[in-house]
């Protein structure tokens, strides 16, 4: 297991994973999600999954931070996109006033985490 370091965000240290050396095992999708969750809970918000019965290809997890502040995310694994059925979701969610973002990679979080905040 690599050894954490911290990454200042709004004031709160959040764990951030180095880059995995060639020939190591990539990142997954549960690893960047686990770090969203983590994210958000250190700046004081929540980040439940989302299970739509009956509506396929909605985003993983719904963001709510201080404020009133939502967002939808999708996690991929990094370099995976969203699926075509996913991609519609996130259109149909959109244009209902949604904001939605796929995150693949940990260092997304706080440029995500910052977007919510300010729109």
């Amino acid at each position: 297991m690599h050894a954490h370091t911290r990454k200042e965000y709004k004031g709160v240290a959040v764990p951030v994973v180095p880059a995995v050396p060639e020939g190591e095992e990539r990142m997954r999708e549960k690893d960047v999600e686990k770090k969203l969750v983590i994210a958000v809970k250190a700046v004081g918000g929540s980040c439940p999954k989302w299970v739509s019965p009956g509506m396929d290809g909605m985003p993983d997890r719904i963001v709510l931070l201080p404020g009133g502040r939502i967002a939808f995310v999708e996690l991929k694994a990094p370099g995976e996109k969203p699926r075509a059925l996913q991609v519609k979701r996130h259109e149909e969610l959109r244009a209902l006033g949604f904001q939605v973002y796929v995150i693949d990679r940990q260092e997304q979080i706080g440029g995500v985490l910052d977007a919510i905040q300010t729109t």
